[in-house]
C-alpha cells in the first residue's frame, strides 16, 4: 500500500496517512519495503520482516513501468520446471542496486528503453494488473543477455522446450528482434537453431542476413576459445560445430 492509496482509502491527507502508516510500521503492523510503500503483516506474526506474499505486485509497485521476464517468464510460460529464487525484472529505471533484496526477496533488475516495452502480456495480482513477458519474447530477451535465462545453458534448454511448445512462433521472435536490432541475439539465435533446430532454414538464414562484423560472446560469463566465422560468434570449444 502506498500513502497516496492510504489517504485515498482512510479519508484524509498524505502528510496524514504517511505519518500513520509510519507508526504502524513501528508498533509491527506494516513492514516498510520502499519509502512510502508498505505491507501488511499478518496478525500472527511476531516479527514486522516478513517474506513478501506477492513480489510480482510488490516489483510492479516499485520499478513501473516494467515486466517480470528472464528465467521466471520462462517459468509461467512452462519453458521450465526449475523454481528461481531471484525475481527478473526489467525496467525503464536505472536503480543503482541491481540486485536488491526486499523481505529476503532476491531481485535482478535489467534496465531498458521505453521502445523495449512491447510483447508482454497482462495478468493480475491482488487486483495489480502486471506485465509479463510473452513467451517469445522472454526467449529473445535471453538471446539479448543469457544472464537473464540462468546462463546460455539453461537459454538452449529453454529454447528447445520453446520450439516444440505451442507457443512456438519463429516468425514472431525474428520480428521482435528487427524491432530491437540486436545483433547478438541473431547470431545466438542462428547459432543454437543450427545446434537443435537445422531444419528451420529460412530463420537461420534470416538470422544470418543480420550478422555484423564485430565478434560475440556466446556468453559473457563464460571463458570462450573458439570462433565460429559465420555468426562471427565466440564459443567454448565443446560448443563449436
Amino acid at each position: 500500500m502506498s500513502v497516496k492509496e492510504a489517504a485515498t482509502l482512510l479519508g484524509l491527507s498524505r502528510e496524514h496517512a504517511a505519518k500513520i502508516l509510519a507508526r504502524w510500521a513501528t508498533k509491527g503492523w506494516v513492514s516498510r519495503i520502499k519509502r512510502g510503500l508498505y505491507i501488511s503483516v499478518p496478525l500472527e506474526s511476531t516479527t514486522g520482516d516478513i517474506p513478501l506474499e506477492h513480489p510480482w505486485v510488490v516489483a510492479e509497485k516499485i520499478f513501473h513501468p516494467c515486466y517480470i521476464g528472464g528465467c521466471n517468464a520462462a517459468e509461467y510460460w512452462g519453458l521450465t520446471e526449475q523454481i528461481f529464487r531471484t525475481l527478473v525484472v526489467l525496467t525503464t529505471e536505472r536503480p543503482r542496486n541491481r540486485k536488491p533484496v526486499i523481505n529476503g526477496t532476491n531481485f535482478l533488475l535489467h534496465t531498458i528503453s521505453k521502445q523495449a516495452l512491447f510483447g508482454l502480456k497482462t495478468i493480475w495480482q491482488e487486483k495489480i494488473k502486471i506485465s509479463v513477458s510473452d513467451p517469445t519474447r522472454t526467449i529473445l530477451d535471453f538471446l539479448i543477455d543469457p544472464k537473464l535465462g540462468g546462463g546460455i545453458r539453461m537459454t538452449a534448454d529453454m529454447l528447445k522446450e520453446y520450439l516444440k511448445s505451442e507457443h512456438k512462433n519463429l516468425p514472431l521472435l525474428i520480428n521482435y528482434a528487427n524491432r530491437l536490432n540486436n545483433s547478438a541475439a541473431f547470431k545466438r539465435l542462428g547459432f543454437l537453431l543450427e545446434q537443435y533446430a537445422p531444419e528451420e532454414l529460412d530463420i537461420i538464414n534470416a538470422c544470418k542476413k543480420q550478422v555484423t562484423i564485430s565478434k560475440t560472446k556466446l556468453d559473457p560469463q563464460l571463458d570462450v576459445d573458439k570462433l565460429i566465422t559465420r555468426w562471427r560468434l565466440w564459443v567454448p570449444a565443446h560448443w563449436k560445430k
